[in-house]
């Protein structure tokens, strides 16, 4: 009877541990790419997050300032709160500037109605190499939206009230601002007239 060799069983073993292993390093290297992939989406969406919400804070800053400009004229106040104040300036620039500090640049950047904001912006570094072809140039881009939403309402005085007198700001958690016209020494800040966040991203769905 003849024995069989150890040596030649391990011969034609040794191709199948070099496929096998061969075949887990690819899938190694391929979620490894997955992986890349997923960073620069995130880091793209981040970008955007931020773009959208400095524009956004620029805008809520220019209606507080409005605000402020105007406090002794009420007729004014509504438009101011709409966001539909005179004299507002472009906010996208902040937007290019939040984004670069992301390391991603705008694609667009616009109003989205009187009280937000959309921008759309890019990765500046690629995916990079993998084993996944086409992704050594691919960059990644998304898109977000950011809205201002007035804190307060407008409370008229009453209708006996003398025309110096100003109406209150009935705001957000129980704060009531009373206004003297003889004493605005303090006034509310941005953050206390306005909210800034970012929109639900189903809401945009529907």
């Amino acid at each position: 009877m003849t024995r069989p060799s150890r040596y030649g069983d391990a011969g034609q073993a040794f191709p199948i541990y070099i496929t096998v292993v061969g075949g887990l390093l690819f899938l190694a290297f391929a979620y490894f790419a997955v992986g890349q992939a997923a960073a620069n989406r995130n880091g793209a969406q981040t970008a955007a997050d931020a773009a959208a919400l400095a524009a956004a804070q620029d805008r809520r800053d220019q209606l507080a300032g409005a605000w402020v400009k105007d406090v002794l004229d009420p007729t004014k106040w509504q438009a101011i709160f709409e966001g539909t104040a005179e004299g507002l300036s472009p906010s996208c620039w902040r937007a290019h500037q939040l984004a670069g500090q992301n390391d991603a640049r705008v694609n667009s950047c616009g109003p989205d109605g009187p009280l937000g904001f959309t921008v759309e912006v890019e990765t500046n570094k690629s995916v990079g190499e993998s084993v996944v072809p086409g992704t050594a140039d691919r960059k990644s881009d998304a898109t977000a939206t950011a809205v201002i939403e007035p804190r307060c309402d407008v409370d008229p005085p009453a209708g006996d009230a003398g025309p110096d007198v100003l109406p209150q700001l009935l705001c957000e958690d129980g704060v009531t601002w009373e206004l003297d016209p003889e004493d605005l020494d303090v006034l509310p800040e941005p953050e206390d007239l306005f909210d800034v966040h970012l929109a639900d991203p189903q809401a945009n769905d529907e």
